[in-house]
């Protein structure tokens, strides 16, 4: 018998550091600042190879997307990291405004992002950034599944023109996409052919999804599912098409119902093709401390929650 190959875990942060590296070495305007988190953002690779293009801000974020925005106006591409809920929340003002309104070619890189950066707690554990991103006019958004895929992101964000949020996480997850795959802004991935239901899932809840179309499989039902690694543009036409002939769908993500790939999805849905529709998300609460997997589990982000609430949409037909 042959074993089931083990699939290797690696956190998306790490993913980043060697994206921004890479896009450093391709092009000599890419620039990185960062709110004293370099280590946690993974940054040092790119700081120790090119000292002068790396800024450092110390904890003053709304400062750093001022600079960073300065920097874009006058040519440079600059990656500006911290963690997701002091590169949104804390300085929402300057980002509208300066990155935004500006149409300035900045890339806002958030790190530690949703519930997954754990034991920190509630105040640190952003779950409505997505939403508070995809509302900017000019703004894209792209969250990643894995460390491949986050490698992919940070270049796809240096080589597009204009503003961008980069989120993505803390804790080793399973690293499953194809590494020589370029990431296509506004193009989702099809990671499994169906019929019977869609599941359109973004960041660390791809994984689940795909593991939840397995545990459908074994009661007869096949489940297509879709990678949304861009949010924001998303990609109408892709979904669309896979809910015309499922007539159900799931979306999953680690954020809050509200404002996120699921209100996308619906939004996209009361146009253009109403139908049966289930959230694995968030529901109108903060986090609380805990690990990644024990939160993951209290707040049903889980693989069998993408399960039940499949069989819910199907049954809503």
């Amino acid at each position: 018998m042959t074993a089931t190959p083990q699939i290797e875990k690696k956190d998306t942060r790490s993913g980043f550091g060697q994206g921004l590296l890479l896009a450093g070495r391709a092009n000599d305007s890419v620039v990185a600042l960062c709110a004293d988190l370099k280590g946690s953002l993974k940054m040092d690779a790119f700081a120790t190879e090119f000292p002068d293009r790396y800024i450092e801000c110390g904890i003053a974020e709304a400062n750093m997307i001022g600079v960073a925005a300065g920097l874009a106006l006058d040519g440079h591409v600059p990656f500006a990291g911290t963690f997701a809920a002091f590169a949104t929340g804390r300085v929402y003002d300057q980002i509208r405004q300066s990155v935004a309104y500006s149409n300035a070619n900045v890339k806002i890189c958030a790190s530690h992002a949703g519930i997954t950066l754990g034991e920190d707690g509630a105040t640190h554990q952003i779950l409505e950034d997505i939403g508070m991103m995809r509302m900017l006019p000019n703004m894209t958004v792209l969250v990643p599944a894995d460390y491949n895929q986050t490698v992919a992101a940070t270049l796809a964000a240096a080589a597009h023109c204009g503003p961008v949020y980069l989120r993505f996480g803390r804790p080793s997850v399973p690293n499953f996409t194809n590494p020589n795959e370029p990431l296509q802004i506004g193009k989702a991935q099809k990671l499994r052919k169906g019929s019977d239901v869609t599941l359109i899932a973004t960041g660390h809840m791809v994984w689940h999804s795909l593991q939840a179309a397995e545990l459908l499989e074994r009661d007869g039902i096949h489940a297509e599912v879709l990678n949304i690694h861009t949010i924001k543009p998303l990609d109408d036409e892709a979904i669309l098409e896979s809910i015309k002939r499922t007539k159900a769908v799931v979306t999953a993500e680690e954020h809050m119902g509200n404002g996120g790939l699921g209100d996308a999805v619906a939004q996209l849905l009361a146009e253009n093709l109403p139908c049966p529709q289930e959230y694995v998300a968030i529901r109108d609460q903060f986090g609380q401390s805990g690990t990644p997997s024990q939160l993951m589990e209290h707040y049903g982000l889980t693989t069998q929650a993408v399960a039940e609430s499949a069989k819910r949409a199907m049954a809503r037909r």
